[in-house]
């Protein structure tokens, strides 16, 4: 390793410096210690910047910590921290903020290793999150300091590295890639549309398998089989020999040999949700060959194939434009497209011919190109984006932005009204304009104020990144219209900004003005009678109804309001009454505390669904829409079971939003 500072009487004399800094911290009050929190923080620094450092400062975690290093942060409470937030503390322009989180992870060292017994993490629990920790931060331990890295943290970018490197030569890499697998597995059962921080994570994996002296143990089955769905997936590819390469050996194949390599690359796209680069260069070259080994490469069931003959014709143009080694991921959609026999719908098919000779404006171009690359183009690029949403409606994902509305109502529209997706999609790219009316007066977004995002979302998927914006705008200038009115504005906006299938009955158990919780009982009452079969006639949810949350953190304190879409109601195999629902903020998967674990797999979700029980998801509704005209049995909902949802409100995000207590009114 490159030194990162002079030698050890350096080091000494800082340890010093910082032992007489944590001393002073220990012996101020509670009150005082912000002031004295600046000079504990500056001595850390100095102290991780010098080899040896990390080690140093593991030593004194506990003491630290009794000093009150983290005390008013989120770090004063290990028990509740969630590894992947490490990534952006880690990477943070903010000394302070990268230091405690670094001071956060060598008390858990510490206490993995037995050397600090801790009141609220055990050691096997500590050893856990580490592992999660240097899982979605693998590319620290391979990766040099980037320039833009370099800008952003300064030298401070090589204390994490050196954080890391520390922490997995006492951990090991066989626990670390263990984990890493297993998140990328867990992620992957939600097909996501965006999957380049996957495939990332992979090839960090492939790094990893390839150095000699990395022990991955029974790890490294799970391990390859990912590296294979990406680099190696049939025999003809399996030594990652290249495109060209690839190209020239199925030029000397029959279609038998052709065959076995379609099945072989379908069958992986379909288990992990993942394309190889090599897939779209078979299926380029099928186009020369019959509808047959097209459905093979696309693993199409018998309604994908009926699919593929009728529109073999569109099919084989949406290859040709949409499908190149960089954009291979629209494979998937593709497939899934033809499997849900939406081309049968008498718009989609003319809209999908209209996108493929569809003109894109400059700015849509500039745009595509900016965040993509300019290879493919920008209208191969969003047409392979198109593919995918409409296969994988419950893939769209928000990004890092605060614009949940907009894409659960990409996400709505690309599953219950696919050609009005299209229609905006062209309004977008082709005019820069989206209209939409709100009680009958038009909306452009050109003409529209300022939108819930502040800034351009750069981290989302090619048709995401063109139309949320105007969504966003749009969304926003209904609000503004709604201004004045008594109670939430969403009442007014989620049926005509999402559709007509919108429920026009709502309900919401917060009062917007003073922000406390009001007719929770009947709110409840209601939820059940127009969403549980027990209570509801048995009547299946027919459309996607969209609906609003309080977020919890996974010590079940209030996060914020959010957006999600309610899709289904049923019984799921263990016969628990369940909530399915989409959740766009990439992730369904999450610990909203009090034992509300959200599950993505293992209770009979499909690809992209969220759920809960019942009971727990309406523990941590305020918003929903119904139909009026269909009426359940409020009544009939038992005491003890609104009891039970109940408690779970007053224990989590409703703890200071009861009757009597004023809080702020959600926004």
């Amino acid at each position: 390793m490159t030194p990162l500072g002079s030698d050890d009487d350096t080091l000494d004399r800082r340890l010093a410096t910082l032992d007489d800094a944590t001393r002073i911290l220990g012996a101020t009050s509670d009150f005082g210690k912000q002031v004295k929190l600046s000079r504990v923080l500056g001595a850390l620094r100095r102290v991780l910047l010098l080899p040896g450092g990390c080690a140093a400062v593991r030593a004194r975690a506990s003491g630290l910590e009794a000093a009150g290093l983290f005390l008013g942060t989120d770090w004063a409470h290990p028990e509740i921290l969630i590894p992947a937030l490490s990534v952006g503390s880690l990477r943070s322009a903010n000394a302070d903020t990268m230091v405690l989180e670094t001071v956060s992870d060598l008390r858990l060292l510490a206490v993995a290793k037995g050397d600090y017994p801790h009141p609220s993490v055990s050691a096997e629990q500590a050893l856990g999150h580490l592992s999660q920790v240097l899982a979605v931060n693998l590319s620290l331990l391979f990766t040099p300091p980037s320039e833009a890295e370099r800008e952003h943290q300064g030298r401070m970018a090589r204390v994490s590295r050196e954080l890391m490197h520390h922490l997995v030569e006492e951990i090991g890499y066989e626990k670390v890639l263990e984990h890493l697998v297993d998140e990328i597995w867990r992620i992957l059962r939600q097909r996501p549309i965006q999957v380049e921080q996957v495939k990332r994570m992979i090839t960090q994996i492939a790094v990893a398998r390839s150095n000699p002296d990395i022990d991955l143990g029974a790890t490294g089955l799970g391990a390859d089989r990912l590296i294979s769905s990406l680099y190696g997936t049939t025999d003809a590819c399996r030594e990652d020999p290249g495109v060209e390469v690839y190209r020239t050996r199925l030029e000397s194949m029959d279609d038998s040999a052709l065959q076995y390599e379609a099945t072989g690359f379908a069958r992986s796209m379909h288990d992990t949700g993942l394309v190889s680069p090599y897939h779209a260069v078979l299926l380029r070259f099928l186009l020369t060959k019959g509808e047959y080994l097209l459905g093979e490469a696309l693993g199409l069931s018998s309604t994908g194939r009926d699919s593929l003959l009728c529109y073999h014709e569109l099919v084989r143009n949406l290859i040709e434009e949409a499908v190149h080694v960089e954009t291979a991921q629209g494979i998937y959609g593709l497939a899934l497209l033809l499997e849900r026999g939406i081309l049968y719908q008498p718009p989609v098919a003319p809209a999908l011919w209209r996108q493929l000779a569809l003109p894109v404006s400059p700015r849509c171009r500039e745009r595509l190109h900016e965040v993509f690359g300019p290879v493919p183009d920008a209208r191969a690029r969003l047409l392979s984006g198109m593919l995918s949403i409409l296969g994988l409606p419950l893939g769209v994902g928000q990004g890092d932005n605060p614009t949940c509305q907009s894409a659960r109502a990409l996400s709505m529209w690309a599953c219950n009204d696919p050609d009005y997706l299209l229609q905006t999609v062209a309004w977008a790219a082709r005019d820069d304009e989206i209209v939409m009316h709100f009680e009958g007066q038009p909306i452009s977004s050109l003409e529209a104020g300022a939108g819930v995002a502040t800034t351009l979302p750069m981290d989302l998927d090619p048709v995401s990144l063109l139309v949320v914006p105007h969504l966003d705008r749009i969304y926003a200038e209904m609000g503004r219209r709604c201004a004045g009115r008594e109670g939430d504005p969403h009442r007014w906006i989620n049926p005509e900004f999402h559709g007509w299938w919108s429920g026009r009955g709502f309900r919401i158990d917060v009062d917007v003005e003073t922000g406390r919780l009001i007719d929770v009982d009947e709110f409840l009452r209601h939820f059940y009678a127009s969403y549980h079969p027990f209570y509801n006639g048995n009547q299946p949810l027919v459309h996607p109804q969209p609906a609003g949350i309080a977020v919890t953190d996974s010590a079940a304190r209030f996060v914020g309001w959010h957006a999600i879409t309610v899709l289904r109601v049923s019984l799921d195999p263990q016969d628990t009454m369940r909530v399915y629902f989409y959740n766009p903020n990439n992730d369904s998967g999450q610990d909203w505390g009090d034992g509300v674990v959200v599950g993505t797999a293992g209770h009979g979700e499909r690809f992209g669904e969220g759920s809960l029980p019942f009971e727990q998801f309406a523990s941590r509704l305020y918003i929903f829409h119904f139909d009026p005209l269909e009426r359940g049995e409020p009544a009939a909902v038992e005491r003890a079971e609104l009891d039970r949802v109940v408690g779970y409100i007053h224990r989590s995000w409703g703890a200071d939003r009861l009757p009597e207590i004023v809080s702020d009114a959600p926004s």
